[in-house]
């Protein structure tokens, strides 16, 4: 890996990372909420899956931190804390409503959109930075978020939207 001023793509990527990591340890602690409030049954087994999936992401992203010989640490984000916030006052406001189930899928899907762009620009950056054994294992990653948001829309395009629309 080439060496920087601290101020470089690596500084970056390792501020990437960090930040994926306290976002991807935040979405472990609520995905079970949104399991346990979601109408569907379908809806609920999603984020189910998406909980396991989301403990071998944390998995592998120690993984990478090892590979640099760095502490698995966190740094702050207000990004996905505010997407988060955002899923928590939709919960709330529509509890009990036939549109929650849509309003949890478009909450889910703005979590899912921001990995996304976060792990797309992390393996872009390792790319450059030659970071061979941190490929694999983020591509993995954006692999299942990608399939989550598809998986996500279905939901919302079928069953989620169109109990929400009735209830108009």
């Amino acid at each position: 890996m080439p060496k920087t001023n601290g101020n470089g793509l690596e500084s970056l990527f390792m501020d990437g990372l960090k930040d994926i990591y306290y976002a991807e340890k935040k979405i472990l602690k609520t995905l079970p909420k949104l399991a346990k409030a979601a109408e569907s049954e379908q809806l609920s087994a999603a984020f189910e899956k998406h909980l396991a999936e989301t403990e071998g992401q944390v998995d592998r992203l120690e993984q990478i931190f090892e590979q640099l010989g760095k502490a698995a640490r966190g740094k702050t984000c207000p990004a996905i804390d505010g997407i988060l916030e955002e899923g928590s006052e939709i919960l709330e406001q529509y509890k009990d409503s036939p549109a929650l189930d849509a309003g949890l899928v478009g909450a889910a899907q703005a979590v899912e959109h921001y990995e996304i762009a976060r792990y797309s620009t992390l393996i872009a950056w390792a790319e450059q930075l030659g970071m061979k054994d941190a490929l694999p294992l983020l591509r993995e990653t954006l692999e299942q978020e990608s399939a989550t948001d598809e998986a996500l829309s279905q939901l919302g395009e079928g069953e989620a939207n169109e109990r929400a629309l009735q209830a108009a």
